[in-house]
């Protein structure tokens, strides 16, 4: 069983963090299976306010967190603070240093670029940001068109709903597509064929 750590903090966009949760969480459920244990995890463990005023009680402090096989970092408005957050973005590079895999949904992209993970890789986030990502990560090449970018270790998606996308292309590398494929019918998701086939790179 692989820990993912799902990172929130206030304004996180809900279906960033929520869409790879549910995808994580559920996958292999009807084998009876629990390939990953998916929890969240904050700066402390006082409540988030989410975009929309959503309120999530963090599983997890950062002093506390599991070591996780996966960390996931999502996107919002929130991260036009927190990418000036350095306990924080100090957070992300040392637990991203003993992750098999670091994922970003939307802007999440900027806390990674600001925690020193995308010098010279190549990344996308939300299409609204993405002249922010190229000011704050000058050494990276920004692929404004794709929806998810794989560089091996460090994979990104575009904005919101592409999340789900890269979470669902997460389960497929590591357990297979067709394990992928039935979380997504699980779920009733239409997996597209671009959601399938990210910049690898």
């Amino acid at each position: 069983m692989k820990n993912v750590a799902i990172l929130i903090f206030d304004e996180v966009e809900v279906l960033d963090f929520c869409g790879p949760f549910e995808v994580f969480s559920v996958t292999g459920r009807r084998e009876n299976q629990q390939p990953f244990n998916v929890y969240t995890v904050a700066e402390t463990r006082s409540p988030v306010s989410a975009r929309n005023s959503l309120s999530v009680n963090p599983a997890h402090a950062l002093s506390d967190c599991p070591r996780p096989d996966i960390l996931l970092v999502p996107g919002g408005y929130g991260t036009r603070r927190e990418m000036h957050n350095k306990a924080l973005t100090g957070w992300i590079r040392q637990k991203a240093g003993e992750a098999q895999l670091v994922l970003s949904v939307c802007t999440g992209a900027l806390l990674l670029a600001k925690a020193g993970l995308l010098e010279g890789l190549s990344a996308t986030t939300h299409f609204m940001a993405l002249d922010l990502l190229r000011e704050t990560a000058p050494n990276t090449s920004v692929l404004a068109d794709e929806r998810i970018v794989d560089n091996g270790k460090v994979i990104l998606s575009a904005g919101v709903s592409a999340g789900i996308d890269m979470s669902l292309y997460v389960v497929g590398k590591l357990l297979g597509e067709g394990a992928a494929l039935e979380t997504a019918r699980y779920i009733e998701y239409d997996w597209s064929e671009r959601g399938r086939r990210p910049a690898t790179v």
